[in-house]
């Protein structure tokens, strides 16, 4: 609620008040303030990861074409892998180290920095992309800038340095753009609070309720299935919104995927720039696909189990990896193929294996998603349907049917076919900002009155 109401509004007012020389330095100390509000302690952290990255970028430039640039190259990745290593996944190790020695080395119990991964990915994305040629940052406050910004700095989109290299140094601001921005981030908030959230309480519902039966096992794992779905590219479109008002240009990171026909497709759709930083960045300067056949599919399981790896310290974000892994391997060797000659059963296979992944996703172990899984399928003797569960699929039904067709492009598609006649045109041009008015005060009603508002990807 402070961050909504007080701090982005002071952030927007001051921003186009400061001249242009002074919007960097201004959304860096509103960056860092937004940081070390949350997690004082852990601005020491930021800070110097910021310092080590211009000063290692500096070297890489300098010495460019000689091995010792790929020395200091290293030197990045070395310090950008042990901070997370430290931070993210040392208690893992240590329990998972007791597990099987059956030793008691004491966990460290390290407090996990927000969005760690995804400023750190950040700072690597810049090194490496000056030791391939980009021009390194001489001005500190600019990279500064780029690493602790705070429109997607806790939860993405993954935002390559090259990508916006020139907008730190100038970009336009116009009243279009910043209507677009504010547009984005309104439809984002309102994916995040009146459907993500209510899917959200539904699943909590679930999980806390004795009386399971079948269908309520399905009516979790497509609650949860949607709820990760609008709570994860709500926060994308808020923060591409933002990134408009302050006149960046920041990528898509979802083209609506679960419209896919393959999990290769899928992937492809779904939080696209953490899949174009390991396609980029690993996948491919391991060989990618143009090396034997068994060294691409080690490259792809190598991938998806970093992947694993990267969106949590748990057996179950590791099996969620080579989950994928594995079907992903299976399509490569033929069934992708298959999959093209079918119409709606390739849908079905698609949101079957997304469905039954989220689950392990959503886990707390493997052996609760195997537990999840069976009462999917009955196991166990468990009842088809339960009183309970009928309740709450009446209850919410109305936000299931919202989240099935808001996560498809026929609203969007339905907008352009009236947009393309002058009477429909106009007719969306005066509905349009009531609708995004009706919808803000929605939002921040149910902000005031309500306390379940977690975004699922700060504890990446």
């Amino acid at each position: 609620m402070p961050y909504l109401f007080y701090f982005l509004v002071a952030v927007i007012i001051v921003y186009f008040i400061v001249p242009g020389k002074l919007k960097n330095l201004w959304l860096l100390i509103a960056s860092l303030f937004f940081y070390g509000w949350g997690e004082p302690r852990f601005l020491i952290l930021m800070v110097s990861s910021i310092v080590v990255g211009y000063v290692i970028g500096l070297l890489v430039e300098k010495f460019r074409g000689r091995g010792v640039s790929k020395l200091f190259l290293a030197l990045a990745v070395v310090a950008a892998v042990a901070t997370l290593l430290y931070f993210k996944y040392a208690d893992f190790f240590i329990s998972s180290f007791n597990a099987v020695t059956g030793l008691s080395v004491p966990l460290l119990h390290i407090a996990l920095p927000i969005g760690v991964s995804f400023y750190t990915f950040q700072l690597l994305s810049y090194v490496i992309d000056v030791y391939r040629g980009e021009k390194a940052q001489k001005n500190p406050i600019r990279l500064a800038t780029y690493i602790a910004m705070f429109p997607q700095l806790v939860a993405g989109p993954i935002v390559r340095y090259s990508d916006i290299a020139r907008q730190l140094e100038s970009r336009t601001h116009s009243f279009e753009k910043t209507a677009l921005g504010v547009r984005r981030f309104i439809i984002g908030l309102s994916k995040k609070v009146l459907i993500a959230n209510a899917l959200g309480e539904l699943c909590d519902v679930f999980q806390a309720s004795g009386e399971q039966s079948v269908i309520f096992f399905w009516i979790y794992a497509v609650a949860f299935t949607l709820h990760i779905y609008f709570d994860f590219s709500g926060y994308s479109d808020m923060a591409i919104g933002l990134g408009k008002i302050f006149g960046f240009d920041f990528l898509e990171n979802f083209n609506f995927p679960y419209i896919s026909g393959s999990i290769t497709e899928f992937w492809r759709r779904w939080h696209m720039s953490l899949g174009s930083w390991f396609r980029d960045y690993v996948y491919i300067p391991l060989g990618g696909s143009r090396v034997k056949k068994w060294r691409g599919l080690l490259n792809i399981l190598i991938v998806w189990l970093l992947t694993g790896f990267w969106h949590g310290a748990a057996w179950n974000f590791v099996l969620w990896g080579l989950f994928f892994a594995v079907l992903l391997t299976v399509e490569k060797l033929g069934l992708l193929k298959l999959l093209e000659k079918t119409r709606v059963i390739k849908h079905i296979y698609v949101m079957f294996f997304v469905i039954v992944g989220f689950v392990l996703f959503n886990a707390a172990s493997p052996a609760e998603w195997v537990s999840c899984l069976g009462g999917m399928f009955g196991a166990g003797g468990l009842p088809g349907v339960s009183s309970e569960a009928i309740y709450y699929l009446r209850s919410y039904g109305l936000v299931f049917i919202i989240g099935i067709i808001g996560s498809t492009p026929l609203v969007k598609r339905a907008v352009f076919a009236i947009k393309a006649g002058e009477k429909g045109a106009k007719a969306i041009n005066v509905l349009e900002p009531i609708v995004l008015a009706v919808l803000a005060l929605l939002c921040a009603a149910y902000l005031v009155d309500g306390s379940f508002n977690p975004f699922l990807y700060f504890r990446f």
